[in-house]
């Protein structure tokens, strides 16, 4: 089990921070996910089924009640008090000492480098705070932006994924990066000013 009594955060360097988000923040989450939607939509299947706030309050209490099992949880993108997305740990395979990393990221606020502080923040914290040793990312094949992120970072491409989604009515390849906890800490000794 986590401790509740304090507001879980990372500081993602730069004013960016990761925060683990109450369900009463629902509203603004859902409001992004709106203004964003056609944007969010071209490659992910799950923007359909956002419809109100109160979905995404039940996503919230989730993610709670994940971190707090010391399982897979949410967290939200900040700028002093702008919202800005989400990234997130699927799950905690304490077994096998891995997990996987998902993101979005509000249209307006793409393009400044703010999701790869964010994965790097992510993965620091997996290997470090969480003892995991391979992180993986999967990303459509067309999803060039995304895809750049774990490249950038030095993930390994490790293949594709045919036809392992659905994606509004078809199927869609998706792109496997992981790296391993050694390559990260060789990665950070080269690249001390990140994370």
């Amino acid at each position: 089990m986590f401790p509740m009594n304090q507001p879980f955060q990372i500081n993602a360097g730069d004013g960016l921070r990761l925060e683990l988000l109450m369900p009463d923040e629902a509203p603004r989450v859902f409001a992004e996910i709106d203004r964003s939607r056609a944007h969010l939509r071209e490659w992910l299947p799950w923007v359909d089924a956002a419809v109100n706030a109160r979905q995404t309050r039940a996503h919230l209490r989730e993610s709670i009640e994940g971190f707090a099992r010391g399982q897979g949880f949410s967290l939200g993108l900040f700028e002093g008090d702008v919202f800005m997305g989400m990234i997130g740990f699927h799950a905690f395979d304490m077994a096998n000492r891995l997990t996987s990393v998902g993101y979005w990221l509000g249209e307006a606020y793409g393009g400044r480098g703010r999701m790869t502080r964010a994965v790097i923040a992510a993965c620091d914290y997996a290997f470090k705070e969480r003892g995991i040793n391979r992180v993986t990312i999967r990303c459509a094949t067309g999803n060039l932006r995304s895809r750049a992120i774990p490249e950038r970072l030095g993930f390994v491409h490790e293949g594709c994924q045919r036809e392992a989604e659905w994606l509004y009515g078809q199927p869609v390849d998706l792109e496997i990066y992981a790296i391993l906890a050694r390559e990260w800490a060789v990665r950070k000794a080269f690249q001390p000013g990140q994370g």
